[in-house]
């Protein structure tokens, strides 16, 4: 059984080495940063297939919680999703991406997103129902808005003003625990993780 759990921990890293590849470039102003991936990923609300994209902040005066997703060209807008600032004690030169634990058959999925030499980076909100799944699967807290929201992520929003950028701004954010319960945020994640 240990041994079970060592090889499928081993796989899980390997996966998570081929399936990103290090950004092409990047940008400070808006985060700018381009990814490619080699097999399917997942984001809250939405699913990209393997292949190449823009992941930026949306606006970068007024709010650093919504992160879109476009095509490599930024022509085709993917995903508008709502993140919670995530903390690391020691930034990197490199941009970091991290990846969640998913059930068996599934792409998986994106966690958290730090800029080159950030200590702030974006942790994805999921809608509440994938949450809960995301964290049985990974064994660990992940944030969650309610699943209504989950249209909002792929509507063609142009600016921070749209309602429903709006309504992710407002929506009531919690936790989704390993064990199945529900708790705030700030008992989940801390207060450097949650706070503006």
């Amino acid at each position: 059984m240990k041994t079970l759990s060592v090889t499928a921990l081993c796989v899980f890293v390997v996966a998570l080495i081929s399936t990103f590849v290090f950004p092409a470039r990047a940008s400070e102003s808006d985060k700018l940063t381009i990814f490619t991936f080699s097999e399917p990923v997942e984001l809250p609300g939405v699913t990209l297939p393997a292949g190449t994209y823009a992941f930026k902040i949306m606006d970068t005066m007024a709010d650093r919680n919504i992160v879109q997703v476009w095509d490599k060209d930024q022509q085709h807008l993917y995903a508008t999703i709502m993140t919670i600032p995530d903390y690391r004690l020691q930034p990197t030169d490199k941009t970091v991406v991290r990846f969640s634990e998913t059930p068996e058959g599934g792409p998986t999925a994106i966690k958290e997103w730090f800029y080159p030499g950030d200590q702030y980076g974006q942790a994805f909100v999921y809608p509440k129902s994938r949450a809960v799944e995301l964290a049985k699967a990974a064994k660990q807290p992940v944030p969650s808005m309610p699943s209504n929201l989950s249209s909002n992520v792929t509507k063609q929003i142009k600016d921070s003003s749209d309602a429903s950028v709006t309504n992710m701004k407002n929506a009531q954010l919690k936790a989704q625990q390993a064990n199945g319960q529900e708790t705030e945020l700030n008992q989940a994640f801390g207060s450097k993780n949650v706070a503006n």
